[in-house]
């Protein structure tokens, strides 16, 4: 498992205070030297994003990954069931130390699989430590109580024995994090585990705040966190200056250049309030004696390009502000209809902002709109003033617009920076200068929204998504499982928000639930492969679904968080050899669960209970395709193939229609198309039985290996390389296919069939027309829906062995 991903994490933080109490958590069994905590409910989860999210996997040739993997290689053979906490600590050597934390449970840790593991018991003060190595890696090990304690560093278990002080304020804001995120997490005060997180060398994370907590969710191209700060001493940290002020909407963005290398800007209601908490912070007596060109200012933002800076006010009252510079109107040049002044005072901000601004060379400035802006040269100003005009701010930034939406519009403190400032303050943490790149990683913002006596921290780390065309088939998620995969991926809709999610098996027989952002939900491990399709059910007429399917001896309903619904799972002695047809007769949800084995098939309510009024048992011979009901009129059929019967019959499963001539059958599904229940033989032709039991035989000229399928008006069939849509034959590419699929969406039919050998998805319409930009990449059938709110359809198809791959269609 990849955790390194943990100490890249730049801008989620964790201070602690303590204070004696009785150890009744996870958190309070943490060791008291820790540097950062991590508090996971979902390990598989976690696993996946990590090894899913492009961001961390760029820094895979980096010492500080080489080292960390290194240390916790050994984890992926925990399974907690409940939370787990990572700790990292630093000891007297200065080498980095894991420790974790979970409840005990009796298959938390299990050695019998593992192939090089040896085990030693060691004794500490009467108390027992487990010394376990794997690979010629060890870590130790205790249980305290129903606590389940490990380390890379023996000694900390020791000191684990010992109640120590609880971290109060940790507890505190921990108690607000959310399950459903990746994981939340923290580093702790005055640690050497993350240095900065901003461009300013002045700015520190153990001057800037004590205490942080946030949410962190990770997917394919993004990190996002949020969480609050506290900073108990308030003339010690940051954060406090915005203490008693309101944040107002950031502005700096609307004259930032775009080819910039970020900005900060810091927003606040009113100056002397702000530049009172400051002169505090700074231990000065009172505020700098400039208050008529501060006075109506709202917002203070700095604009980095390379090691240039430019300092711009963003005033409510840009006459008032103007007119506090009466003595600075030396005009020294002209751009585009923009006045150039020299400024006497440059290093006026940074005495008076420090140590947000440590920039102390701004000899000229001019004004545009209500923002007056101070550089140290012509050549910054006329960029600013230029991308202005042209509207080549960031402002006018596509991918700006994209990460300021995670943002809100008015904070306390917000930074913006670029790939190339993002990779320097990763830099300066990791201590290192790799060659890794972060290109298309434009717009990585943090801020910090002061509150009552908190602030709350929001922020951003995602990569730019290339412009769209019209008619275009984007990839959004390409999700590596840890195994390879069994089956088809397909949708399945998820009732809370009615938009679709991922479930797919690994050839591990583990059944993933994946949202349509690329996060595991969970995984599940199943007893056997899944046949055929998952079918969705409401048990409980609330309106909540669970999943139902079989695999070869067991039917299984599962709720939505991957929980068996009981009485299920099912157990049968014999094998199930078709998919679970599952039947609702009248729309009422009083689903009945059909099970065949072989030549029999069982029916069986949601209660579990055979339904003893179903009085079809057996079939002539092995039954060859998944039961179906069908319904014309106010009648209903269920339908039963064989080899070479058909067998139509009522609730009851006693003969409603019996067909009038039999034939040797197709091992293809048996449709209801034009009110006539339509198969092929194994010779290709096609077969209608109408209600009367007539049988009707259409020459098609397919080849014995051939598909069908039908909607109740479109029947398309493929017989080696050509494929028949509503009489219209396409040829394609000799090949491999998977069978066609047919999606009636919005009014529209679409048609799919994939080329398994070389690795191609195909798309038509209902002319057999080929859709614009297909084919694409793929190794299996498809599943064709709108999974989210807009507009856009997505598919979903394998990719490698071990991956699944969307698709939307633009």
């Amino acid at each position: 498992m990849r955790f390194f991903a943990f100490a890249l994490l730049l801008l989620c933080i964790v201070g602690c205070t303590n204070s004696k109490t009785q150890r009744t958590k996870l958190l309070d069994f943490a060791p008291a030297n820790a540097m950062a905590i991590i508090k996971v409910s979902n390990m598989e989860s976690l696993e996946s994003a990590i090894t899913n999210n492009d961001f961390l996997q760029r820094f895979s040739k980096t010492n500080a990954y080489a080292t960390l993997q290194k240390k916790i290689g050994n984890l992926s053979v925990f399974r907690p069931e409940s939370d787990i906490l990572f700790c990292f600590s630093k000891d007297n050597n200065d080498s980095l130390q894991f420790s974790i934390i979970t409840r005990l449970h009796k298959g938390l840790f299990k050695t019998d699989s593992l192939t090089d593991y040896k085990e030693e018991t060691l004794s500490y003060n009467d108390k027992k430590i487990i010394k376990s190595t794997i690979n010629s890696t060890s870590f130790y090990s205790a249980h305290i109580d129903s606590t389940f304690f490990a380390s890379s560093s023996k000694s900390i278990v020791e000191s684990i024995f010992t109640p120590t002080e609880k971290y109060i304020t940790l507890d505190k804001i921990f108690n607000t994090t959310s399950n459903d995120k990746t994981f939340s997490i923290g580093i702790s005060e005055n640690s050497t585990f993350l240095k900065s997180m901003f461009i300013e060398d002045s700015l520190s994370i153990n001057s800037f705040t004590q205490s942080i907590v946030a949410d962190v969710e990770l997917n394919q191209d993004g990190i996002y966190f949020n969480g609050i700060t506290i900073a108990e001493d308030s003339t010690k940290s940051l954060i406090n200056i915005f203490k008693n002020t309101i944040p107002q909407e950031n502005q700096t963005y609307r004259i930032a250049p775009a080819n910039c290398d970020g900005f900060m800007s810091f927003t606040f209601d009113n100056y002397k309030t702000f530049g009172t908490n400051l002169a505090k912070f700074n231990n000065q007596d009172s505020i700098a004696n400039n208050d008529a060109l501060f006075n109506d200012i709202i917002e203070v933002g700095v604009i980095y390009q390379g090691k240039k800076r430019a300092i711009i006010l963003n005033t409510l009252d840009v006459i008032a502000t103007h007119d506090a510079l009466l003595n600075e109107q030396t005009q020294t040049d002209t751009y585009r209809g923009i006045s150039l002044f020299n400024f006497s005072q440059p290093a006026l901000f940074a005495k008076t902002f420090k140590p947000l601004i440590s920039y102390s060379n701004a000899k000229l400035y001019c004004i545009i709109d209500n923002f007056i802006i101070f550089a140290e040269d012509l050549e910054i100003l006329q960029n600013i003033i230029a991308s202005f005009q042209n509207k080549t701010t960031l402002a006018d930034k596509a991918y700006f617009k994209s990460s300021s939406d995670k943002l809100s519009d008015a904070s306390s403190l917000l930074q913006i920076i670029n790939a190339s400032s993002l990779k320097s303050i990763i830099d300066k943490n990791l201590e290192e200068n790799k060659s890794y790149s972060l290109k298309r990683y434009d717009a990585t913002g943090i801020q910090f929204i002061y509150d009552n006596n908190f602030a709350h921290v929001n922020g951003i780390i995602t990569k730019s998504k290339s412009k769209t065309r019209a008619n275009s088939v984007s990839e959004e998620l390409n999700i590596k499982l840890s195994a390879d995969v069994l089956n088809t991926p397909q949708f399945v809709i998820n009732h809370i928000t009615n938009e679709k999610e991922i479930v797919v098996q690994d050839v591990k027989n583990n059944l993933h639930l994946i949202s349509n952002k690329g996060k595991i939900l969970w995984k599940k491990q199943l007893q056997g492969p899944v046949l055929g399709k998952i079918e969705q059910i409401d048990i409980y007429k609330n309106g909540r679904l669970q999943l139902a399917f079989a695999t070869p001896n067991r039917v299984y309903v599962l709720a939505r968080n991957g929980k068996e619904v009981k009485p299920f799972s099912l157990k049968f002695k014999h094998e199930i050899t078709q998919p679970l047809a599952v039947f609702d007769y009248d729309k009422r949800k009083n689903y009945r669960l059909l099970v065949t084995q072989g030549k029999n098939v069982l029916m069986y309510t949601v209660k579990g209970k055979i339904v003893r009024g179903f009085k079809f048992n057996s079939a002539n011979s092995t039954i060859l395709t998944q039961p179906k009901h069908f319904r014309i009129g106010t009648k209903d059929y269920i339908t039963i193939k064989t080899a070479n019967k058909i067998y139509i019959l009522d609730r009851l499963g006693k003969t409603r229609i019996k067909p009038k001539s039999s034939h040797n059958y197709s091992s293809q599904q048996l449709y209801l198309y034009n009110n006539t229940f339509t198969t092929t033989t194994d010779s290709g032709d096609l077969i209608s039985i109408d209600t009367r039991g007539n049988v009707s035989q259409k020459r098609l000229n397919l080849s014995k290996n051939h598909f069908l399928e039908t909607t109740s008006k479109t029947l398309i069939t493929q017989s080696e390389n050509k494929l028949s849509i509503k009489n219209r034959t396409t040829e394609l590419d000799f090949g491999d296919y998977s069978n066609p699929k047919i999606f009636y969406i919005n009014d529209k039919i679409y048609v799919s069939t994939t080329d398994i050998q070389s690795h191609k998805v195909y798309l038509f319409d209902s002319q057999s027309k080929l859709l614009p930009n297909f084919p694409v990449y793929g190794n299996s059938s498809i599943e064709l829906d709108n999974i989210d709110k807009d507009k856009n359809l997505e598919f979903i198809t394998i990719g490698d062995t071990n991956s699944i791959i969307l698709y939307q269609m633009n």
